[in-house]
């Protein structure tokens, strides 16, 4: 047999240093196409103005997902309209939220939901973070770095809120109102709590001592193919759910009310 021949790395696709970071939740931002090109994949529209804010709704329009840098304080918007199941919702996250904790809430939007009860603080707890109990319940992170609150200063004035601060200040903040679909919330929590470190390239790194960081060598061609199997990934997910509601309707039995093939519930 012969020795597999191995070409020669191409000139352009020289190993660039990148950087592990641990908390992530003090990563930075990062690139916004680990949102963008997620949605883009799973049947979103992108309605993104040239040289304006990001700007994605989802494919029956009742959720609206928005990056605005240019007006203050600026970041995602996530917004959901009333159906007759779920109430208006809408999220805020800071600039600063890295993309992967952003991406916990984003992604979930584009997959259906579980049949388990939700529980935003089961993630935490799981990750040993620490709770308080005082006037709004809250946990922490182990390094005290991050936060969730349930903030309710009465019957129907109530919010989530979330972020995360280093010896410099507060980096970013989010805010979920109460109407925020539970699992959604969880989704985020998940993200936030997750102890995988998230890459940064050189230059990108927040000048924070709370930080941990680890220095690996990436190709250009890598981080090409690790970005495309997440969008592949997505695409495929897309198509299962398309093909899955296409042979339903095919299969239902007529008369049957069109929330019975297919529409929201509970």
């Amino acid at each position: 047999m012969k020795k597999k021949q191995w070409a020669d790395p191409s000139p352009n696709d020289q190993a660039e240093q990148h950087y592990l970071i641990e908390p992530r939740h003090l990563a930075g931002g990062g690139d916004l196409r680990h949102v963008s090109e997620f949605l883009r994949a799973s049947g979103w529209k992108d309605q993104s103005m040239p040289g304006g804010p990001l700007a994605f709704a989802s494919p029956d329009s009742s959720v609206r997902v928005s990056y605005d840098p240019y007006t203050q304080p600026g970041g995602w918007t996530i917004r959901g309209e009333a159906t007759a199941q779920q109430e208006t919702w809408v999220a805020s996250l800071g600039r600063q939220a890295p993309v992967e904790i952003v991406a916990g809430l984003t992604d979930a939007l584009t997959q259906p939901r579980t049949a388990h009860a939700p529980n935003p603080w089961a993630p935490l707890r799981e990750q040993r973070w620490h709770p308080h109990h005082g006037e709004h319940f809250t946990a922490t992170s182990p390094e005290s770095g991050a936060w969730l609150q349930f903030h309710q200063t009465g019957p129907g004035q109530a919010y989530w809120w979330a972020g995360a601060l280093n010896e410099h200040g507060q980096g970013w903040n989010a805010t979920f109102s109460q109407t925020t679909p539970m699992h959604l919330v969880e989704a985020f929590t998940a993200a936030l709590a997750d102890p995988e470190p998230v890459m940064r390239p050189r230059g990108h790194v927040p000048p924070s001592q709370r930080i941990r960081t680890r220095s690996v060598s990436v190709r250009p061609s890598q981080l090409r193919a690790w970005q495309q199997g997440r969008v592949s990934a997505a695409r495929a997910a897309a198509w299962a759910r398309t093909t899955w509601a296409t042979s339903r309707s095919r299969t239902a039995p007529a008369g049957r009310p069109y929330a019975a093939q297919g529409g929201r519930t509970r």
